[in-house]
């Protein structure tokens, strides 16, 4: 029926007229856009979500068509509740996780490091170690980090001794398209906008470390090149922590001899620099000093069977390069909204990178704390796969449980419904979903032989019959299950979530790799092809040939193996959805991090440096007269 003469109307002043009740949660209408750079109809959905748990108040939640553009009336945006949040000084938190004051570093009233001095002089012992990991996500992304600080949250009001250990935020995301990492709703770390924005300094002192090394690299070659380094062979690439699409590929060196010798050069993001994969993967300053001048920048002249790969040390720049990453190595600490300590450090991307926390963040909170609880980027075949087969077998590490989030939105987009449609209740399409969820689920179980739990993540657009669907499916197929209503209860709506969790870790597990490092590049890129993604084989190019025997005549074959590719499918192909069989994943080519001691095999369009959207997060975000920040999320 029609409601007539309501008028809505956002902060850029769009007016919205002709509302329309369809049912006793929905109302949907038409909006005219005005005063914006573009106009056009656009199909809205306006959802009355009572009672939230923890204010109580009725809040009304509109969600615009576009997931990148949302708009929020009479209910509070993710940076309004951080905002709001009564946070406790840093030094009350580092009490209560048992810091002693001689290893915090403060920055701030609400930020600190932890010297990295802690775990060798603690004899504490270890608390177990639970791994937030996802099915195939949406774009938009499935809320694990939510998921991870609301189960946290949830655990202490059952009175445990938790800590989270999460990966800082790149600002690539942040003014691109999934926006923050610092969770959402009422299951955040604050304070929020400092750790998605600069934080401590991190990733500057990442990107300056990478730049540094790239300069040292052609400032050798214009002085003389006494290491024989061949230009067209340099592998070492500058970095940005930033989507920059125009800085995939450039020419430098112009100008004439003075200003270098011009060659073909491009950018990573910071997040997929070596750098960043050795800092998380190093145990303490004098690892990190080793891997750095490991790393391989590139070959020397000659034939395939003469080229000899070039290091950082051959350079001499692995003591500057830690140098500048000497208080990088140092674990950050924040708190939840509900004030559990929180270790925010070190931020590779799954898809393009390792996707793990560092190494030092998740011992350190497992020595802190009964239970550390961490998380691992993407889907399970993505950021799980490389916790488990990278970072947990070179650091030692032994998960008790593993909780893989799933959303009704994903399961089905999974299903093949379009992005512009996932507000719409669909339980044909839900169905159609459940097989991705089962995969992840039949890996964790099957493959790394650990307990798992479905988190089912409630979203306001999700609706009571198919948050239901979903529930009563996992139980039909044996799978344990619970809701998770974090993002609007906080810890209330992680309880029954944490009660699963503390019951699952005290099981005994048999957890295995997806792979042993003995055998061939190919044999082990075909273990996890076949036994991770569900596929036939993998396809390696002849390029991608060349490569791996070079790489095995160079001594690197039995290193493990880091796969980039894309985070929307178990294959290669993102528009292949749900759990497709009998498919090839094709390797175009296969890279050495000699530094963090993987190999990295690219498939796929998959790109070491993203690009803007046509409409970025970046255009919404402000600050006001005061220095208050608007729009970050």
């Amino acid at each position: 029926m029609e409601v007539g003469g309501l008028v809505g109307a956002d902060r850029r002043g769009q007016l919205f007229r002709n509302i329309q009740y369809t049912g006793p949660f929905f109302i949907t209408f038409r909006a005219e856009i005005r005063n914006t750079r573009q106009t056009g109809q656009y199909f809205f959905q306006l959802i009355i979500v009572a009672d939230r748990g923890v204010n109580s108040n009725r809040s009304f939640f509109m969600l615009c068509g576009n997931e990148r553009r949302k708009t929020i009336m009479g209910f509070k945006s993710d940076i309004e509740i951080a905002q709001e949040c009564e946070m406790l000084p840093i030094t009350q938190i580092a009490e209560k996780a048992g810091i002693d004051d001689k290893y915090l570093e403060q920055y701030g009233k609400y930020k600190a490091k932890i010297d990295y001095n802690l775990l060798k002089e603690s004899d504490k012992k270890d608390g177990k170690l639970i791994l937030v990991t996802a099915i195939n996500p949406t774009p938009a992304g499935e809320g694990k980090t939510t998921t991870t600080v609301g189960l946290a949250d949830g655990m202490q009001r059952l009175g445990k001794s938790v800590m989270v250990a999460l990966r800082e935020p790149s600002l690539g995301p942040v003014f691109g398209v999934k926006g923050g990492a610092a969770g959402g709703g009422y299951a955040q770390v604050v304070p929020m906008e400092d750790i998605n924005l600069h934080f401590t300094g991190d990733f500057h002192a990442i990107g300056a470390a990478n730049n540094l090394l790239a300069a040292m690299i052609d400032n050798h070659i214009f002085q003389g090149n006494d290491l024989n380094i061949d230009p067209r062979k340099i592998t070492w690439r500058r970095c940005v922590d930033m989507n920059d699409r125009q800085l995939r590929n450039v020419v430098d060196g112009l100008g004439g001899r003075t200003n270098g010798m011009p060659r073909e050069d491009g950018y990573d993001i910071t997040v997929a620099s070596e750098i960043m994969a050795v800092l998380c993967l190093a145990s303490d300053i004098k690892d990190l000093k080793e891997r750095l001048s490991r790393i391989i920048i590139g070959y020397t002249y000659g034939k395939v069977s003469e080229q000899k790969p070039v290091t950082a040390g051959d350079l001499h720049a692995e003591g500057a390069m830690t140098a500048l990453l000497k208080d990088a190595l140092k674990p950050n600490l924040v708190q939840t909204l509900e004030h559990v300590p929180a270790i925010v450090h070190g931020g590779p991307f799954a898809n393009i990178a390792h996707g793990c926390n560092s190494v030092t963040a998740t011992k350190m909170a497992m020595k802190l704390a009964d239970y550390a609880i961490t998380e691992a980027g993407f889907g399970a075949d993505l950021g799980a796969e490389k916790f488990l087969d990278i970072k947990c077998r070179m650091a030692g590490l032994k998960p008790s449980a593993v909780v893989i989030v799933a959303t009704v939105r994903a399961l089905k987009y999974n299903g093949g419904v379009a992005k512009a449609d996932l507000n719409n209740e669909n339980l044909e399409a839900l169905e159609k979903g459940i097989p991705n969820l089962l995969k992840h689920v039949s890996n964790i179980k099957n493959v790394y032989k650990l307990p798992c739990v479905v988190a089912i993540n409630a979203f306001p657009t999700d609706t009571k019959a198919e948050l239901d669907f979903v529930e009563a499916k996992c139980k039909e197929l044996g799978v344990n299950v619970a809701l998770s209503e974090v993002w609007a209860k906080g810890g209330e709506g992680g309880i029954k979530l944490a009660e699963e969790v503390i019951r699952l870790v005290e099981e005994p597990n048999d957890f295995s790799y997806a792979y042993e490092l003995e055998g061939s590049i190919e044999d082990k890129l075909n273990q996890i092809v076949q036994k991770v993604y569900g596929g036939k084989k993998v396809v390696l190019t002849a390029n991608a040939q060349k490569q791996a025997k070079q790489l095995e005549a160079l001594g690197f074959g039995n290193c493990p193996i880091c796969v980039a590719k894309t985070q929307y499918s178990l294959t290669d192909d993102q528009t292949k959805l749900g759990a497709p069989t009998d498919f090839e994943v094709t390797v175009r080519n296969l890279k050495i991090s000699a530094g963090a001691g993987f190999i990295v095999a690219l498939t796929g369009e998959i790109m070491t440096m993203p690009g803007l959207p046509k409409v970025p997060a970046a255009e919404r975000i402000d600050v006001d007269e005061t220095g208050k920040i608007t729009g970050l999320f």
